[in-house]
């Protein structure tokens, strides 16, 4: 009896159960993902797309994915820091590179699909709501839009925040997100129950052309000039003052539309040499790596280890 495992152990008994690695993380909030991903059994198969926002402390990230049972495929995806190519060369994590980042993605995945011609989105950014032509059978005129639901992780779905730019730029490039006003820049909700909302859309077009970030700029310039260049340095060294920030995104804007595709990467022509171990590249950059012996190689070397040691020992018995 002294053998029998425990199998009841204290560890059995009790309620507390350990949170899912990534929930520990702080990366997945499994009971909206277990929405969002289930299916009707009836649907056979038919993929449910998410829109992905994420944020980093550098940049944003948002991807087109859909799941299956070996994990989420991608269809599209992009982030901030491509914007650079478009003409925003610094302020990756704001509202704005948050819409210009959505609106990247939005026409990137359309163009994936082939759908980018039948689906333009909102041409004249105004910050009014828009929704894609709603959704039903197909007709003639082509497939209906492309559905997503919006992925905000475990990020605060407060108002103004800016998640809500990936989804206007995603539904203003003409991907079909279900969504409304109430979370918006310039939404002002019903003092009482009877009562109706009010939406500003020149408050939203105004954060979505960096409207905030120009109106601190000016007053950094005028109130601190030191503050002001240490703040704003990257935009200094790219020339881009205050009355200029809403002309880039503009501009920028017009790029993605033109062509939202991500340049192909420049093939490294390096170049290896070997001389014995020692390895060098055509950059000037070396390592050494051993060379594979072959079978004749390493009983060569076994040989010459057994004489040496068969030498060695001669020599001891001769001096005894």
């Amino acid at each position: 009896m002294a053998f029998v495992k425990i199998l009841k152990n204290a560890a059995f008994f009790k309620r507390f159960q350990v949170q899912r690695r990534r929930r520990r993380q702080c990366k997945t909030d499994y009971q909206a993902r277990r929405t969002m991903v289930r299916q009707d059994k009836c649907k056979y198969g038919a993929r449910k797309h998410r829109l992905v926002v994420r944020f980093t402390n550098t940049k944003c990230i948002v991807q087109v994915v859909y799941s299956t049972l070996i994990g989420d495929k991608c269809i599209a995806a992009a982030n901030s820091t491509e914007l650079s190519q478009f003409g925003i060369p610094m302020g990756h994590k704001n509202y704005a590179a948050a819409y210009a980042t959505g609106l990247l993605v939005a026409r990137r995945c359309l163009k994936t699909l082939g759908l980018d011609e039948k689906f333009k989105g909102k041409e004249k950014i105004d910050g009014e709501e828009y929704h894609v032509e709603s959704e039903g059978e197909d007709d003639e005129e082509g497939p209906r839009p492309f559905k997503c639901i919006l992925d905000v992780g475990l990020k605060r779905t407060c108002e103004g925040a800016r998640m809500w730019g990936a989804l206007k730029g995603a539904a203003d490039g003409g991907l079909h997100v279900p969504h409304n006003t109430k979370n918006f820049p310039g939404y002002k909700a019903p003092e009482d129950k009877s009562g109706e909302a009010e939406y500003d859309a020149e408050v939203h077009k105004d954060k979505i052309f960096g409207g905030d970030i120009k109106e601190y700029m000016e007053m950094l310039e005028e109130e601190d000039a030191t503050k002001y260049e240490a703040h704003f340095a990257k935009y200094i060294a790219n020339n881009i003052a205050a009355d200029d920030v809403e002309g880039m995104y503009k501009a920028a804007h017009d790029k993605i539309r033109a062509n939202p595709d991500r340049p192909a990467k420049k093939a490294k022509t390096v170049t290896h040499t070997r001389k014995g171990n020692n390895i060098t590249d055509s950059t000037g950059k070396g390592h050494k790596r051993s060379v594979k012996l072959t079978l004749k190689m390493r009983r060569k070397k076994v040989e010459i280890k057994i004489a040496a040691a068969q030498k060695k020992m001669l020599e001891a018995a001769e001096e005894e």
